[in-house]
């Protein structure tokens, strides 16, 4: 079971799809979780690495801007030297520049995902995704947002419609976020799928609250949309405590 003890965001601050706003601070994150997860990750991509990884050739350049991107990004708690990074937990990282997004993977909390513009919609065309909330990466490789949606309810053609405009619209430099949330009786991190019906009665009785903080910015050279998504699950209590409001 891998918790964090507390969230960065006001999770009752949600708003309605797509919920985007500006990104103000740093794009990446360390939290109390960190060397929990990155152990994780290196269990799933050591027993399962087509489940979490998949890079069409097309999304290679984007791949490599997004590890220099990613580099230049870093948060405090990383030292680096060449071709060596430290990270927070102690760890050292070699920069392998044949498989970028695995190295970002053993690097950071964030699940990262590339989406190229492909026919007028953007494409998921590359990803390290090790902690999927009821969606699989083989199933949505390659595929348009609206696919990669289809299991979310409240996302519907006006969405698709304003979420595309979104991506078409973001500027380099100016990145944004947003958060989603779900009560959960499962506090794993790696969940493929499918997508449960959601009970009546979770808000009041789940055991666990899982928040995704998903940021968006554009590469600057390859133009590339990059979906980043670092997963928090706590405990119900950190949401439900003395003087907090349940979340919906």
């Amino acid at each position: 079971m891998i918790l964090q003890s507390r969230l960065p965001h006001d999770v009752h601050d949600e708003r309605p799809l797509p919920g985007v706003r500006p990104l103000v601070g740093d794009w990446l994150l360390v939290d109390d979780a960190y060397a929990a997860q990155m152990a994780e990750k290196a269990r799933l991509v050591a027993a399962m690495p087509t489940a979490v990884h998949q890079l069409d050739a097309s999304a290679r350049p984007a791949a490599d801007e997004l590890l220099d991107t990613v580099l230049a990004s870093l948060p405090s708690g990383y030292l680096r030297h060449g071709d060596q990074v430290t990270r927070p937990d102690g760890a050292s990282v070699t920069l392998d520049r044949d498989a970028p997004l695995l190295t970002l993977g053993r690097l950071v909390q964030e699940d990262l995902c590339l989406m190229l513009p492909r026919d007028g919609v953007h494409v998921l065309a590359g990803a390290i995704l090790c902690f999927p909330a009821r969606w699989r990466l083989a199933d949505k490789f390659m595929r348009p947002l609206v696919a990669i949606h289809e299991p979310v309810p409240s996302y519907d053609a006006d969405i698709a419609r304003r979420v595309q405009r979104l991506f078409d619209g973001l500027q380099v430099g100016r990145p944004l976020w947003r958060f989603n949330t779900l009560w959960d009786n499962d506090p794993a991190l790696f969940q493929p799928g499918p997508r449960a019906v959601r009970c009546e009665t979770a808000a009041r009785e789940a055991p666990y609250f899982r928040s995704e903080r998903q940021c968006l910015l554009r590469l600057p050279v390859t133009r590339a949309v990059v979906f980043s998504i670092h997963t928090y699950v706590v405990a119900r209590a950190v949401v439900t405590g003395p003087g907090a409001a349940a979340p919906r």
